[in-house]
Order: structure tokens, then C-alpha cells, then sequence
């Protein structure tokens, strides 16, 4: 059994023609549950930020604008992600597993890529190929 993980977040965009990664956050979840609590809250987090309420009190009348429907809604991706308990059982069984799991989303100009895998796989060398969670 799996009982430690270690999980990171990453927006990735391209700079100078090359592609740089900003790292959002990083967490060492002692238990598999506060692992997958902790994916959900920051791909929640990530939503917020990139489709925040118009309603906002912070934001001036007109402040906000819609893109275009042909960008990706990256934050309509990521709740439905929280939101799926069938994919969210998927992520669990694949770290308890000991597997790498990705789950990413991009639109035209980001990639945001949530990672976790099992501090145990880690001290393994990984030697199982990464599960890749589709968004959409």
C-alpha cells in the first residue's frame, strides 16, 4: 500500500519561443484522501482564478470579458474533474497503484498540469508508465 504522495501543480506557457513551467504549488499528502483533496482544491483553485464571478465586488463594472468559443474552458475542464466521482476513483486506485497520474487542460496560450504519485514510487524509480486523465 501507498501511504504518502507527493503532488504538484504547474502552468506551463511558451516564452521566448520556449516552454517554461511555473510551479503553483507542491504538497506532501500523508494519505491518499488528503492527496485527492488536495488535486480537487487546486484545480478548483485554478478555476476560480481564470473564471472568477463577474459578481465580485473586486472587480470594476466591465472588468471582465468572455473569450471566444473557440478557447478551451479550462475552468469549466477542471470542475467537471473535481466533480466526476468516477475519474476521481480512477486517480485513486492508479496512485494506489503506485502510478504517476497527470491530469492537464490547456487553452490557447497555458497548459495547467496537476501530477501525484506515491512517495514509495518515487523511491522505486517509477518503473510503471504514467496514467494520463483526460479533462474533457
Amino acid at each position: 500500500m501507498h501511504d504518502e504522495f507527493l503532488c504538484h501543480v504547474t502552468a506551463y506557457g511558451m516564452c521566448d519561443g520556449r516552454r517554461i513551467g511555473v510551479p503553483l504549488g507542491t504538497y506532501r499528502a500523508p494519505t491518499l484522501a488528503l492527496a485527492l483533496w488536495w488535486l480537487r482544491d487546486r484545480a478548483s483553485w485554478i478555476a476560480e482564478r481564470l473564471d472568477p464571478s463577474p459578481e465580485d465586488p473586486a472587480f470594476p463594472a466591465g472588468a471582465l470579458v468572455s473569450v471566444a468559443e473557440t478557447v478551451a474552458d479550462v475552468p469549466a475542464l477542471l470542475r467537471a474533474w473535481c466533480a466526476d466521482d468516477v475519474r476521481q476513483e480512477r486517480v485513486a486506485d492508479e496512485l494506489s497503484g503506485g502510478r504517476l497520474v497527470r491530469i492537464a487542460a490547456s487553452d490557447d496560450t497555458t497548459e495547467y498540469e496537476l501530477l501525484a504519485e506515491s512517495v514509495d514510487a518515487l523511491r522505486m524509480q517509477r518503473t510503471l508508465p504514467a496514467l494520463v486523465v483526460p479533462v474533457a
